[in-house]
C-alpha cells in the first residue's frame, strides 16, 4: 500500500511523522500534504512590508497579472515602482519576493522548522502575496519545495502523473504547462504546508488576498556541478601545459588513434583521475557556497586589525554575516574546512559551526577564539562576508 499522500502534524511530530520517514518515503519520491505543520509559526511579514520590499533595488520580485478573459500575463520585475499598487486590479494578481530570508530575520527564522535537511540544500525563502484568483499558472519546478500557506486560503492542484506532458505555452513568457490534468485538489489553510517533490506540476490559486511561503530547494544541473569542477581543475593551468609526444613511433596508419595516443591522453587528464575525497570536499563546498547567489559582499575600505576588532567589541559593536553568504564545512582529519561564499578557511570544527549557524557573532565568542580561528574570522572581515556593525548610541535621559 502506498503512503498516505495527507496527514495532519501533532506538536511531538510537525511533519505527520518522524524526519526519517519523511525522507524515507516522500522526499524526492512522492508528494505530502502536511495539515497544521506550522500552525503555531506566527506570519513573520505583513502583505504591505512585502509590497515595500519589492521596490528596493537589489530585491529579486516578480508582478504577475492575469487577463482571465483573454488568458494573457504580463509579467513586471524589480524593483517596482510603489505607485503601481494603486493600478492593479482587484483580482488575478499575485506578487512574488525572492530570498526574503536574507532580508528578515523573522522569516530566515523559519529554517529552523527545516534542520532534519542539510543547509546547504536550502536557497531561499519566497513570499508570495496574491488576491482572488491570483497565481502563476500551472508549472512545473526542479527541485523541492515546500508550500507554506501563512495568511488566507490558496487552492492546490497537482498532478502526480509520471506520464504526464511538460510542455510549456510557447507564446508566454511564464513557463506555464500547455496542458494540466490534476490528480488532486486542496484548499490550504494558514499553517498547511505542500511538499513537492522535482518536476512535479502544480498550480496554486489564492481564494481571497493570501500569502504563501515556499522554502525552495537547490538542486544544481549536473551538466553545470561537472563543468565547474572542470573549471576547477584547469584554473592553475598555463598555455604551456599542453599534449606532448616525445616518445612518438612511426604510425602505421596516420589516421588511427592507437593505444599510445591514448595514454598520452590519459596522462594529460590525470587531474581527473586524482581527485582524491578531499579534493572533491574542497571544490564542492567552494561550489555550493557560492552556486547561484544573488548577491555579492563587498570588501570593506579597510579591515580591522585583531587589536581594532578587541578594542571595537569592547566598546559594543557587533558582528554580523553578510546575509546572502552561504556557509557550509565539512570535516578534516584535523578540524574543520569552513566554506563561505566561494571560499574554504581551514579552522575548528567549533569555529566553523559558529559561522555557519549564527548570523550575529558575540563579542564572547570571539574572545574565546584561538589564534588560528580568529585569523579565519579576520579573513572573512576583510572579504565583507562578516560586517562589523558600529556601536548602539545609548539614549539620552
Amino acid at each position: 500500500m502506498s503512503p498516505a499522500i495527507e496527514v495532519h502534524a501533532t506538536p511531538s511530530q510537525p511533519l505527520g511523522m518522524s524526519p526519517q520517514a519523511f525522507l524515507r518515503d516522500y522526499w524526492q519520491k512522492r508528494p505530502l500534504l502536511i495539515r497544521g505543520a506550522l500552525a503555531d509559526f506566527p506570519l513573520p511579514i505583513t502583505p504591505e512590508d512585502l509590497a515595500g520590499l519589492a521596490c528596493e533595488e537589489a530585491a529579486l520580485a516578480r508582478l504577475i497579472v492575469r487577463d482571465p478573459r483573454r488568458e494573457r500575463w504580463n509579467v513586471a520585475t524589480g524593483p517596482l515602482d510603489e505607485a503601481v499598487f494603486s493600478t492593479l486590479p482587484k483580482t488575478h494578481w499575485t506578487l512574488l519576493v525572492q530570498d526574503v530570508d536574507k532580508w528578515d530575520m523573522d522569516v530566515a527564522a523559519l529554517l529552523e522548522r527545516f534542520r532534519f535537511l542539510p543547509r546547504w540544500r536550502v536557497d531561499d525563502v519566497m513570499i508570495s502575496y496574491a488576491v482572488d484568483g491570483g497565481g502563476v499558472g500551472a508549472h512545473v519546478d526542479q527541485y523541492d519545495v515546500f508550500l507554506i500557506q501563512g495568511l488566507g486560503r490558496r487552492r492546490w492542484r497537482i498532478s502526480d502523473d509520471a506520464q504526464a506532458p511538460k510542455a510549456f505555452r510557447p507564446e508566454l513568457e511564464l513557463k506555464i504547462l500547455a496542458e494540466f490534468t490534476p490528480t488532486h485538489d486542496w484548499v490550504l489553510e494558514p499553517g498547511d504546508v505542500l511538499y513537492l517533490p522535482p518536476g512535479l506540476a502544480h498550480d496554486g490559486v489564492a481564494i481571497g488576498d493570501c500569502m504563501t511561503l515556499s522554502v525552495g530547494m537547490r538542486a544544481p544541473a549536473i551538466a553545470e556541478m561537472l563543468g565547474d569542477l572542470v573549471d576547477s581543475l584547469v584554473e592553475p593551468l598555463t598555455e604551456d601545459d599542453r599534449y606532448t609526444d616525445p616518445d612518438l613511433a612511426p604510425a602505421k596508419d596516420p589516421y588511427e588513434i592507437d593505444a599510445a595516443a591514448l595514454a598520452r591522453v590519459g596522462h594529460a587528464v590525470a587531474r581527473l583521475r586524482e581527485l582524491d575525497d578531499a579534493a572533491l570536499h574542497d571544490w564542492f563546498g567552494r561550489y555550493i557556497t557560492a552556486y547561484r547567489s544573488a548577491q555579492t559582499a563587498l570588501p570593506p575600505p579597510r579591515a580591522p586589525t585583531a587589536a581594532e576588532l578587541d578594542a571595537a567589541l569592547a566598546k559594543g559593536a557587533g558582528i554580523v554575516r553578510f546575509p546572502w553568504a552561504r556557509t557550509a564545512w565539512s570535516r578534516r582529519a584535523r578540524g574543520a574546512a569552513l566554506y563561505v561564499a566561494g571560499s574554504s578557511h581551514i579552522c575548528s570544527a567549533a569555529f566553523a559551526r559558529l559561522i555557519c549557524e549564527q548570523r550575529e557573532i558575540a563579542a564572547a565568542d570571539v574572545a574565546a577564539l584561538s589564534a588560528a580561528d580568529k585569523a579565519v574570522l579576520l579573513a572573512l572581515l576583510q572579504a565583507g562576508q562578516l560586517v562589523l556593525t558600529r556601536p548602539q548610541r545609548r539614549s539620552r535621559r
